[in-house]
């Protein structure tokens, strides 16, 4: 699939105001942003955003923001850039966690709870602040709580369903909204021989068979992004077990308050933010 970059310069000041509506602008849509330094003597920073389709249209809403300075368009080569940039990425450490790809097998220690991740077209290397966030609180509900089953719901790569797997050695449904995820997902539960405990599925939100016939769940881990978990919480309260617990991420700092306002109307408590790269994860109970 070819990819475009749509870009512009300007100084710090105006890239960072720039780069910070771009990220309100694109919320919901998933789209890649950067910011870069070019020339710090200068003052020179870029801010870019990556589209796979729908280049006009993104190219409208990005002018809306950019103060009349001039958007540029970049075709980048066909290349699985997922792939080249895990090539140079370091394992991950998140509570008893180890993420690490084939090339880092060598790192593993005794004690850890090893999850390997290949390149791939879903989203969930451990890397992002939201996935190792989730990892560490799955670590802490996991030990305290004891949980007999739990979903997965948007499970991109599977790591989180994998970790809970390996640490609980429980059923765990893993769905996510696209097939090529869902196909990743499986692909990962098996390269980490947990095909015993975990069940990948394409569905959209908890719309599938298996969601009704698996509820209710002790543990729901969610790692989407704030808007849709606020519009998931009546769906959250109708499937999570009397006591059981939600692990939300996707959610940046200035996210929280209203998140947790949505599902304290579901009778959701809460038991603890975590911060995180400017993300936070959140974990209630009902």
């Amino acid at each position: 699939m070819v990819q475009s970059r749509l870009h512009l310069r300007g100084t710090k000041a105006e890239a960072t105001a720039i780069y910070a509506a771009l990220e309100r602008e694109f919320e919901d849509d998933g789209f890649p942003l950067a910011i870069l330094e070019i020339d710090e003597e200068k003052d020179i920073h870029e801010v870019s955003v990556y589209v796979d389709n729908e280049i006009a249209a993104v190219e409208g809403r990005f002018a809306q923001h950019a103060n009349g300075k001039a958007i540029e368009r970049e075709t980048l080569p066909d290349v699985d850039w997922v792939a080249k940039s895990l090539e140079g990425l370091k394992p991950v450490r998140a509570g008893r966690f180890l993420v690490h790809g084939a090339h880092d097998r060598d790192k593993r220690r005794a004690g850890d709870i090893t999850i390997e991740i290949e390149a791939g077209l879903a989203f969930g290397t451990g890397h992002h602040g939201t996935t190792a966030g989730c990892l560490d609180m799955i670590d802490r509900v996991v030990r305290r709580e004891r949980p007999r089953n739990a979903l997965d719901l948007g499970t991109g790569s599977a790591v989180l369903a994998i970790a809970l797997a390996k640490l609980a050695r429980i059923p765990v449904l893993a769905t996510d909204i696209d097939p090529v995820a869902t196909r990743v997902a499986a692909g990962n539960v098996h390269l980490n021989g947990v095909e015993d405990y975990v069940q990948a599925a394409t569905a959209t939100g908890f719309h599938h068979p298996l969601l009704k016939m698996n509820r209710p769940f002790d543990l729901i881990v969610a790692n989407i992004l704030a808007r849709p978990l606020m519009k998931l919480a009546p769906d959250m309260a109708r499937h999570v077990s009397p006591g059981g617990s939600l692990i939300l991420s996707g959610i940046l700092d200035r996210q929280r308050n209203a998140v947790v306002a949505a599902y304290a109307g579901q009778q959701f408590r809460h038991v603890l933010t975590t911060h995180r790269e400017g993300w936070v994860t959140i974990h209630l109970k009902r």
